[in-house]
Order: structure tokens, then sequence, then C-alpha cells
């Protein structure tokens, strides 16, 4: 019970007003969606210019009772279904895509722990979670090998330092995998932030997504006991378990299709509120310029065709987590080809919608105090993390050859 208590005290430990009940499914969802979505568009453009850590607004997050939207009701939580779950993150990324890209990776790693743990860690991790209120981050980059993980007992020791960590600064449990030298393999595990030997850079300097908090984290000898381990070295994932890359491919597909429909509210207001025409127009209103028009045409047609595949793709993936163990490799590779999908066009559409808008909004549009620049920014930056040309090539074997994507933490 000492582990569990050390869960429990990562919450304390934060010195914060208790939040409020988990909204329970269906409208309450929706409507604890849109509030938060509202409170964090108030100060989005002001904060992404001054970047660093948005402590107000990730207490407002807590305080929605949405940390608990993907936790099983058996733990306590509202036990939404994942297409909710994205629907959340949308209309977050709408308002504000670097705290969107926080709550929805606090999802990410709960799903890690219901995948890859057993009901013991389940109960483990996911009771203090609802309980306290605790908010989940990463140190799980799997590109990076730098934190090495040595047995130690009858647990392992970590040594190391792991970059682009989303949502480690002010986080009370992190997901990391370490690699694991002998195996030649990667374990992943979880622990509180604040244990013994882990140390969190806020050291973000992107110039987009500015409050991720995807600070680098150090390990110092820290000491990973037994039940903390999701996926010992050497074990091979079930199709299932793969199923948590499908769900991080979602949350990154829902941000970006989020990020264009910011930005296409965004242009439509100013252009019909404040837009001159063009003297050459001959028109009376901005809004009335047939280019004007053709191209939110073009806007309109890519944001409602990503959104198609992106719903899709979320329905596909709540029916093969419903299968549960018995879902198979072609039927986790359907849920890719979907996802791949659905993420080039939200890719697109977020790059193209928030660089173009800029054609029909005008010079006056460009005024810092708008901020209208920050939506191509924030897709700009997050859409490298994962080239997009390597999703079109899965979606090319698919097409050609029938080969369903190959499991990664990317596919």
């Amino acid at each position: 019970m000492a582990k569990i208590q050390s869960l429990q005290d990562a919450r304390d430990a934060r010195n914060t007003e208790p939040a409020g009940a988990a909204p329970s499914r269906g409208a309450d969802t929706a409507r604890a969606v849109e509030t938060l979505a509202t409170q964090l568009a108030a100060t989005a453009v002001e904060r992404d210019r001054q970047g660093g850590h948005a402590v107000q607004e990730r207490e407002l997050i807590r305080a929605s009772g949405l940390l608990r939207l993907s936790v099983p009701t058996a733990h306590g939580g509202t036990g939404a279904s994942w297409s909710t779950v994205l629907h959340a993150v949308r209309e977050l990324a709408q308002a504000d895509s670097a705290l969107a890209h926080v709550f929805g990776f606090h999802h990410l790693q709960i799903a890690g722990v219901l995948l890859y743990g057993t009901p013991e860690q389940h109960a483990y991790f996911l009771r203090p979670t609802v309980e306290r209120n605790l908010f989940w981050g990463n140190a799980l980059n799997p590109l990076d090998r730098r934190v090495v993980a040595r047995a130690e007992l009858d647990g392992y020791r970590i040594d190391g330092v792991k970059s682009f960590s989303s949502g480690s600064v002010g986080s009370d449990l992190l997901t990391f995998s370490a690699w694991h030298k002998a195996s030649d393999t990667a374990l992943i595990a979880a622990l509180p932030t604040r244990a013994d030997g882990i140390t969190v850079n806020p050291d973000w300097d992107a110039f987009g997504q500015r409050q991720t908090d995807s600070g680098t984290v150090r390990f110092d000898h820290v000491r990973l006991e037994a039940i903390q381990v999701l996926q010992a070295p050497g074990t091979a994932p079930t199709a299932r378990a793969t199923l948590r890359s499908q769900i991080a491919q979602l949350i990154m597909t829902n941000l970006y299709l989020g990020i264009a429909r910011g930005a296409f509210q965004e242009a439509r207001r100013y252009v019909r509120e404040d837009a001159r025409p063009w003297f050459a127009s001959g028109v009376q209103r901005h809004a009335d310029d047939p280019y004007v028009q053709e191209r939110f045409g073009e806007f309109w047609l890519r944001v409602q065709a990503a959104q198609a595949l992106a719903d899709q793709a979320g329905h596909a993936l709540d029916e093969a987590l419903g299968r549960g163990p018995s879902v198979t490799a072609e039927e986790r590779g359907q849920v890719a080809v979907a996802g791949a999908q659905a993420k080039v066009l939200a890719h697109r559409a977020a790059l193209e919608v928030g660089s173009d808008l800029f054609e029909v909004t005008g010079a006056s549009s460009t005024a810092a105090r708008h901020g209208f620049d920050r939506f191509w920014r924030n897709a700009r930056v997050h859409t490298l993390h994962d080239p997009v040309a390597y999703k079109v090539r899965d979606l090319g074997r698919y097409a050609l050859l029938d080969q369903i994507p190959e499991p990664t933490a990317y596919s």
C-alpha cells in the first residue's frame, strides 16, 4: 500500500484546490468541453506569445473534471469512448492547440496503462489518478534511447535523459521508456514525476506549440519497482496493446483538425466583420468578393474531408478496442489505415488553412494583436514530429499491395 500512497501524495504535493466532480457521459461532457474551450480561448493569443508553463490553465483543465474522461468507470472515471476523448481534443485545439496537446497526451498515458498494464496495475495507477485528480505527462519518446534500464533486485535502476517529453512540466505522473541493453529492447513504465532522482527541465523553445510543457526529463539512479513496469524488456506487445500508437496518431490528427477549424473560424469572422474589399473587386463587402468566396470553399473542403475521415477513424478505433484481447493484427491494421488517411488530410488542412488564411484576410490581419500566425506555427512545429510522407507511403502500400502498416510507435 505504500506505493499507492505515494501516488496519492503526488497530488497533495501540489497544494492546489480539489477539482469538481467528473462530468458524466454525453451532454455533461460536451458542456464541460465547451466551457473549458471558452476559458482557454480567452487568453490563448497572449499566452502563445509568452510561452512557458500555463499553470492557471492547467488548473482549469483539472477543475473541469475532464482528466477522468478516459478512465473506466470501474476505477471511478467517466468511461468515455475514445471517439469522445478525440472530439474533446479537437474542440480544445480549436481554441488552444498547446493545451489540447497536454490534455490529449494525458489521456494517451492512461491508454498506455490500460493497454499494457495488468488489472492490478490499472487499480494501482488509475484509482489515485481519479481520487487525487492527477495530471499525466510523458517521457516516452521511443527514438531517444539515452535513458537506460538496468536490472536491480526485483526492479530496475533508471538513468539518462529523455527529450520531447510532452506534458512533463507540471505533471504528477510520468510514463517513460528506457532502453534495456541486455535484451536490446525497451522497457515502458510509470512513476510519480517527483520521485527521487527525476528532474524535469522546462527547456522547450520551439516557435510553435509553446505551452505543451515538452521539457527534457533527467533520471539519476531512479528506483523502479516491478509493479510500475508496464512493459518488461523483451516482451512482445499484443495486437491490442499496439493500438496505443493509433490512439497517439488520432490525438495528433484531431489536434491538427482543431487547428484547421480554429484558423477557418477566425478567418471567417475577420472577413465578415473587419476586412475591407479590394478596390478592384467591385463589391461593397469583402465577403462578397468571388475570389474570397472561392478560397473559403477550398478551406471548407479541406476541413470537412479531414473531419469525416477523423470521425471514421475514431469509430474504427472504438470498435477495435471493444473487441478486447481478441482483436487481430489485421483488424489493428485496418485502424492504422483509417488513421493514416485522416492524419494526412488533417495535416494538410492545418498547414494550408493556417497559412492561406492571410490571402483572404489581408494585410491588416497580420497585426500581432490578432495572433493569426499561431495556427500555422503550431501546426508546422507539431507536424514535423512525424513526417507525413511515411503515412502516404503506408497508404500506397495498402492501396497497391494490400499491405497493412507495420506496428511501430508511429504507425
